[in-house]
């Protein structure tokens, strides 16, 4: 027996994941060609995200000192180039 009492996923649409997140769905629109932003789904043609796949996304670009420096990264909305790319540390 499923439990039904469990909140299902929330899906948000690309402008209010963009309102979410603080960026435009332009953001978001670019994110998706370059490869660089959140997870997303597609049902149908509708682009959809989920409110953890966007709180995941953010928290890797958590920081604590601008001189701290981890192997996650948020991308800028561009096309990246490999050697832009940091190596993994050992």
């Amino acid at each position: 027996m499923s439990d039904v009492t469990a909140t299902p996923a929330r899906f948000l649409r690309t402008s209010a994941a963009g309102h979410f997140l603080g960026l435009s769905g332009r953001t978001l629109e670019k994110h998706r060609t370059y490869g660089t932003g959140p997870t997303y789904r597609k049902i149908g043609g509708l682009v959809v995200y989920t409110v953890d796949d966007l709180q995941a996304w953010a928290d890797r670009g958590t920081r604590s000192s601008t001189s701290e420096i981890r192997r996650e990264r948020v991308y800028p909305a561009r096309r990246i180039l490999p050697v832009e790319i940091m190596p993994p540390q050992s």
